[in-house]
């Protein structure tokens, strides 16, 4: 059994509809896949309508999150999306990054780069317009060369010339919120120092003792040996540890399935879940 917990459609930023990802993830063999889009739930029913069969579907979100300046990520998992508590969070966090994105692209503009707001909204299109985005147009500019490049001291990292804060949820609070919608929380790519600062791990304890269930310890942007401080580190604390690809597309040079969760902890998942239950496919359009 096949599952990956960690992928996003054009309803965030990646770059295949939720349609085209959920025939993808059957392509790939998969048998489970989450569409955790950035603070949206806006893919779910066309990944649903285009469902196929033999392939299951995980509904979630990956929700931005900033602990003591430091940003970080996590995946909620099998919510109701319309909680008030929960749905309300999330649009404040999404109506903040529009105006978070304009502003990046004047700081470019302040650094001789040629990019135009047009340029993103172009690249975003109906998406939740985000840096990867913004990257996107550097990359079409040939300013860098990839988009992992734009994610640099010198342009859109944390604290990066281009950077610009946005409106991000204290973790402990997503937490509570995840949990009152009835969903499962895993910390996404918690050692991840590649994109900047990661949170100490004094600091996953606290998340862990305040009701955190997991975290995401086999991912592309986790060396062999931080994987293996991490699954020692999910044991101690009695978290579940995931696999995931955190699949973009076209945009990211991860591939769907290229790191997957064990059955038996995507069982515990859903068994803990009381807000939304995993969708297997009946064939799909």
């Amino acid at each position: 059994m096949r599952i990956d917990l960690h992928c996003h459609s054009t309803a965030s930023d990646g770059t295949d509809t939720p349609a085209e990802l959920v025939r993808n993830a059957a392509a790939a063999g998969l048998d489970v896949v989450a569409l955790t889009d950035h603070d949206t739930t806006r893919g779910y029913a066309e990944a649903i309508a285009a469902l196929p069969a033999g392939l299951t579907l995980v509904t979630g979100a990956e929700l931005s999150c900033r602990l003591d300046g430091v940003s970080m990520h996590m995946l909620a998992y099998l919510f109701d999306p319309e909680e008030p508590a929960l749905l309300s969070e999330r649009e404040l966090v999404r109506d903040d990054r529009v105006p978070r994105a304009r502003a990046m692209v004047v700081k470019l503009q302040e650094l001789g780069v040629p990019i135009t707001w047009e340029q993103v909204a172009r690249i975003a299109g109906d998406g939740s317009v985000g840096r990867p985005h913004v990257a996107t147009a550097l990359v079409e500019l040939g300013v860098v060369p990839t988009v992992n490049d734009a994610f640099t001291g010198d342009w859109l990292a944390d604290g990066a010339r281009a950077y610009v804060p946005k409106h991000e949820t204290d973790p402990f609070e997503a937490l509570r919120l995840i949990k009152g919608a009835g969903g499962v929380a895993v910390f996404a790519h918690p050692a991840a120092s590649k994109r900047g600062l990661t949170v100490p791990e004094s600091a996953i304890a606290e998340l862990a003792a305040a009701g955190l269930d997991g975290m995401e310890i086999d991912h592309m942007d986790h060396e062999p040996a931080t994987r293996v401080r991490l699954r020692g580190l999910a044991a101690e604390l009695g978290l579940l540890g995931t696999g995931s690809s955190d699949y973009h597309g076209s945009r990211k040079t991860c591939v769907l399935g290229e790191y997957t969760t064990d059955p038996e902890v995507y069982g515990e998942i859903t068994r803990r879940a009381t807000g939304a239950f995993p969708v297997p496919g009946t064939g799909g359009a």
